[in-house]
């Protein structure tokens, strides 16, 4: 007599690890090798690591097609040693004919799924911690050194370990003026910065559903502050309509309903997949504030009351999309920022920056006396716009260690959008809730 035993219940994560590996399951711990659909690496990590070492050992791109370039990091130029770094990047897109370069065009993480890059159900890998962004999508993304990228841009292959899922499962809705920057610092002072160490996170949960694509972008970016290898979200109407809205060709080709195995769908986690599951109320949730020297050391803004500040920086992938650039005009709008306060604003995207401007976001920030920056990494990779000795700064970035955005004195708080716009009205670290009321 045959005993029929019904298969594990797998993760989104197990499920899109085991499509890309070619097996029908796969177990947790399990050691396979997946073919990758997608591989991103910028100016930093990307040509002047790997086209020495692709001479070396005498290979070449494995599918032109499925890598992408971005220019990011180093530019705009200001020192001999970036022209250097970014002559090297854009001469080797030219030399290697590289057909998906974006030069000068914004921060990485923002502009690749802009371009139709990440779709759900992919397996993708880039040459930055952050990379895990693309889970917003219902992609696997993880980030990579520049050995294992060798090993993909050569062979289109990596291997990797099942990784455990964890569920952050979200209930409720945010209150105005709390955006998921804040979800993500509170998650952070109560895991840590290792929390989650190799393991997938998924964020789930009616609060979760009702964010905004650039929100779920905030979150699964800051999954890697955790110690996570990704974060995910799973595709939904919310994911189909970002999409569409791109008119995206990829995404067409690679509809919903072709992402499926065995007839079930395989961009939801399954019950009793999860390793273990956690709770939060979005609705309670209160502005969160990080103080230096780690984004873990956090609390609510209201135990940050008055500190006074120098500057107050809105950039980087975590802050300055385009629904980061409307949280801080709602707050900034028909209003000026306080005296000696610098307002700095790094758009994370040239298209994020059009958007801005024609709806009006762009020019609140002008009025109110911002001062408009490049759509790079700037500040938050420590290039550009470092700040002074015993500056005090409230970012809208991902981290605030010591010595990454200036000299070892200078404080760095980190903060919503929100936040860090209702602190540069006042000069000192404020509720955006007094201000929005």
């Amino acid at each position: 007599m045959t005993v029929m035993t019904s298969p594990a219940p797998q993760s989104l994560a197990q499920k899109i690890i085991s499509r890309a590996a070619g097996l029908a399951s796969t177990s947790v711990g399990e050691i396979v090798t997946c073919t990758v659909d997608m591989a991103m690496f910028h100016d930093s990590s990307g040509p002047r690591r790997l086209k020495p070492m692709l001479a070396e050992i005498g290979a070449q791109i494995w599918d032109k097609s499925k890598v992408v370039l971005v220019m990011d990091h180093y530019v705009p130029e200001q020192d001999d040693a970036s022209r250097k770094i970014v002559r090297i990047a854009r001469d080797w897109a030219r030399d290697e004919a590289l057909p998906h370069v974006y030069d000068s065009q914004g921060i990485c993480h923002v502009v690749v799924p802009q371009h139709g890059h990440i779709q759900p159900g992919m397996l993708c890998v880039g040459g930055d911690s952050h990379s895990p962004t693309g889970g917003a999508f219902g992609a696997y993304m993880f980030g990579v050194g520049s050995t294992e990228m060798l090993g993909v841009v050569s062979t289109g292959q990596i291997w990797l370990r099942v990784p455990e899922t964890i569920a952050l499962d979200w209930s409720g809705r945010l209150a105005k003026g709390v955006s998921a920057k804040d979800m993500m610092l509170h998650l952070l002072a109560r895991f840590g910065m290792n929390g989650a160490r190799y393991q997938a996170v998924e964020f789930c949960g009616e609060a979760v559903r009702a964010l905004s694509m650039e929100e779920r972008m905030t979150l699964c970016n800051m999954s890697a502050e955790m110690g996570a290898q990704t974060g995910l979200i799973a595709a939904d109407n919310v994911t189909r309509g970002w999409l569409e809205a791109k008119q995206h060709k990829a995404f067409k080709e690679t509809s919903f309903d072709k992402l499926r195995t065995n007839g079930s769908e395989c961009l939801q986690s399954d019950a009793g997949s999860f390793t273990e599951q956690h709770h939060f109320d979005a609705s309670t949730l209160a502005p969160q504030v990080a103080a230096p020297h780690s984004p873990a050391n956090t609390r609510a803004v209201t135990d940050y009351n008055r500190v006074a500040i120098n500057t107050a920086y809105i950039g980087a992938c975590t802050g300055a999309k385009i629904d980061d650039l409307r949280f801080a005009a709602q707050v900034l709008r028909g209003k000026r920022t306080a005296k000696g306060v610098r307002l700095l604003v790094a758009p994370a995207s040239k298209q994020d920056q059009d958007l801005a401007a024609s709806d009006g976001t762009l020019q609140a920030l002008l009025d109110a006396g911002c001062e408009l920056l490049p759509n790079s990494c700037g500040a938050c990779a420590g290039y550009g716009s470092r700040f002074a000795e015993h500056e005090v700064v409230i970012s809208t970035t991902a981290r605030n260690f010591k010595g990454r955005m200036g000299p070892a004195s200078t404080q760095v708080y980190l903060a919503s959008p929100y936040t860090v716009a209702a602190s540069a009205l006042t000069g000192c670290i404020t509720d955006p809730r007094e201000v929005l009321a």
